[in-house]
């Protein structure tokens, strides 16, 4: 059955025309990924690469015909640059490349985000499933324990899983009708796409959605001033870690791994990705490092250890610390009560605030850097 908003967004988008070929937007193909959920709204609008910068007014416009509707409390359009206006939209379930500069040639720079922010951490990942979401929540929360203003991004469009280990639902508020209000969990303020869609609702968006969801989430949103913003990045070195490293000024990044070769493997490819983009890395966290039995207290290291130390060694960069696989921390994170907030005198919050200070010492001897300029050979 339809969303009857969900068409009165369709309906009130066919009153924007675009402004070169003439007929509405919604005749043309160019929507796509509509997403509701209570009162908040998004969308993409697909146009020639080449127009993006000069259609900046016809997404603003798209934006006031749905915020016109009645019951509508929020709405975000990205625009993205994946075919030619007026061609045929590609299926949803597409997963094409993003256009990429010619070779030799730099990637634009991103327009100044306006962001009150003292320094932007990246926590990331060569893959997934070695507890990086887990690191960024607790890191935050650690940060902020030490009296800092602290925001923190799930910048993992298609899982985002920070609402839930924040303890947050319900969506966020929008008092100008322009910016985002963050929610805010333990005296951190956040933002998520999980904030915006349901759990269980698929983000079926192609790469260059999900860059301009990312530039919005970080522009758009009244972030207010922060010392440090931790940005939860997605496993990988794909469109949401360019977006980042091309878009933000990042004072660093911290890489999450487990002990096993299999993981430090890719923990090694995210390290290479950063340098060759001029983000430096804070260091290296070894997550899951052994396991202390709660009874016994027999220790086992079940996915070997010590490797996450001699990657850091290697490659010449800071090892932060060791954090045990623990059913407390997952019990907590799950909760919604991470364990730097839940048990702060715990043995397992002690090393994450351990790791907490060694990026505090870590950002003040990294240099200043500017958002770069990336060129593809």
């Amino acid at each position: 059955m339809s969303d009857p908003l969900h068409d009165a967004v369709l309906s009130a988008l066919k009153s924007v025309p675009h402004p070169r070929l003439g007929d509405d937007v919604v005749s043309l193909g160019l929507i796509s990924g509509v997403v509701v959920k209570g009162g908040n709204v998004g969308f993409a609008i697909e146009v020639d690469p080449r127009e993006a910068p000069a259609l900046e007014p016809l997404r603003r416009a798209c934006e006031a015909a749905v915020k016109a509707l009645p019951g509508v409390t929020s709405c975000t359009a990205v625009l993205t640059a994946e075919r030619p206006a007026g061609s045929a939209p590609a299926a949803q379930h597409s997963h094409a490349a993003p256009s990429q500069p010619s070779p030799g040639q730099p990637a634009s720079p991103g327009a100044p985000l306006g962001l009150d922010v003292k320094a932007i951490i990246a926590v990331a990942s060569g893959k997934g499933g070695v507890g990086k979401s887990t690191t960024a929540i607790n890191l935050a929360m650690a940060l902020a324990a030490g009296g800092r203003r602290v925001g923190l991004l799930d910048a993992d469009i298609y899982g985002p899983s920070i609402p839930r280990m924040s303890g947050m639902s319900g969506r966020p508020s929008t008092p100008d009708g322009k910016r985002l209000r963050p929610m805010q969990a333990h005296g951190v303020n956040i933002m998520s796409m999980g904030f915006l869609v349901d759990e269980e609702t698929p983000m079926i968006w192609r790469g260059p959605m999900v860059q301009s969801a990312l530039q919005q989430m970080l522009g758009d949103v009244d972030w207010g001033p922060l010392d440090v913003l931790v940005v939860d990045l997605p496993p990988g070195t794909g469109d949401a870690q360019l977006t980042m490293a091309q878009r933000v000024p990042l004072a660093g990044a911290v890489i999450v791994s487990t002990p096993q070769d299999i993981a430090l493997l890719d923990a090694r490819k995210a390290i290479n990705m950063f340098r060759k983009v001029n983000v430096p890395i804070l260091g290296v966290v070894e997550n899951m490092s052994y396991f202390c039995c709660p009874n016994c207290g027999h220790r086992t290291e079940i996915f070997a250890h010590g490797g996450a130390r001699a990657c850091a060694k290697r490659y010449e960069v800071p090892f932060l610390g060791e954090i045990p696989l623990d059913p407390v921390i997952r019990e907590t994170s799950d909760g919604g009560t991470p364990i730097v907030v839940s048990q702060p005198g715990s043995p397992q919050a002690l090393a994450y605030l351990e790791i907490g200070q060694r990026v505090i010492e870590g950002l003040a001897l990294a240099p200043t850097r500017a958002a770069p300029t990336i060129s593809y050979d």
